[in-house]
């Protein structure tokens, strides 16, 4: 079978150095014995190292050329190349309820997609790895202060440590992407609970950082629609602060503090 041809629309840029597959591939070394899900393996570059860690792998992809082109070079995946849309997917029925690692040369346009989603099985799955845009990378791994610092860093870091572990350059792909990408590693970290209701912190994190040039005592009225907060509520030291100040654990006192003011004022 001829080799698949990059689709546009389904933002596919084709890894072609094969000394960074194999060093992505190995990023998942970090934590051994548990199965391997890649997702969108277009022509296998990766899931030719994968396939040699001797552990479980199967294969998430949405193009049906690619596939095919799988299933004619890569025979004994044959049963485990799921050909699905991955954000559609429940992540429970791939390996029975099994963990297992996440990795991937990521599309750009729904790699902030697909960690949101695992974050909602982030019990399943204690390690992700891959490749994405550099941009969103620097997002993910960055601290509070940098400009970088917004929603991805704060809902990651809540649960996992993330780390930023090389670039790669644009001419490594075919076709070229007009941005440079970077291979991230994301490790769950020990945290069961936040300590705080996480339905209103991911919406508080959404909320102030939608408007992240404020200070938190105009962006946090958005979390009041129809009520209006105490003056001592708004007096509070913290409320001069911008979003991108704020760590995780400051972020989840100030749910706290929004939740008892919600409570107060609905009496």
């Amino acid at each position: 079978m001829k080799s698949v041809k990059p689709k546009k629309n389904l933002g596919q840029h084709f890894l072609i150095d094969l000394g960074i597959a194999k060093r992505i591939a190995d990023t998942v070394d970090a934590y051994p014995a548990i199965p391997i899900l890649e997702i969108g393996p277009g022509m296998g570059v990766l899931t030719q190292y994968l396939v040699t860690k001797e552990r479980e792998v199967k294969a998430v992809e949405i193009d049906a050329e690619s596939v095919a082109y799988l299933h004619e070079n890569f025979p004994k995946l044959r049963d485990n190349i799921i050909g699905e849309d991955f954000l559609r997917m429940d992540l429970n029925e791939i390996f029975g309820g099994r963990q297992f690692v996440l990795t991937g040369n990521y599309p750009y346009d729904i790699s902030s997609q697909i960690f949101f989603k695992m974050l909602d099985y982030k019990n399943l799955i204690p390690c992700c790895t891959g490749m994405i845009q550099r941009e969103v990378a620097l997002r993910m791994a960055s601290e509070p202060g940098n400009k970088q610092y917004g929603i991805l860093s704060v809902l990651i870091q809540a649960w996992y440590d993330v780390e930023y572990l090389f670039t790669v350059d644009e001419g490594v792909f075919n076709p070229p992407p007009k941005v440079k990408s970077a291979v991230i590693r994301m490790t769950r970290n020990k945290v069961e609970r936040l300590g705080c209701d996480e339905v209103l912190f991911k919406r508080l994190v959404k909320t102030v950082f939608n408007q992240r040039r404020k200070m938190l005592r105009v962006s946090i009225r958005q979390m009041f629609p129809g009520m209006t907060a105490s003056p001592e509520f708004y007096q509070q030291d913290i409320m001069t602060a911008r979003p991108e100040q704020l760590s995780v654990a400051q972020f989840v006192s100030l749910t706290n503090v929004v939740e008892a003011e919600l409570n107060r004022l609905k009496g």
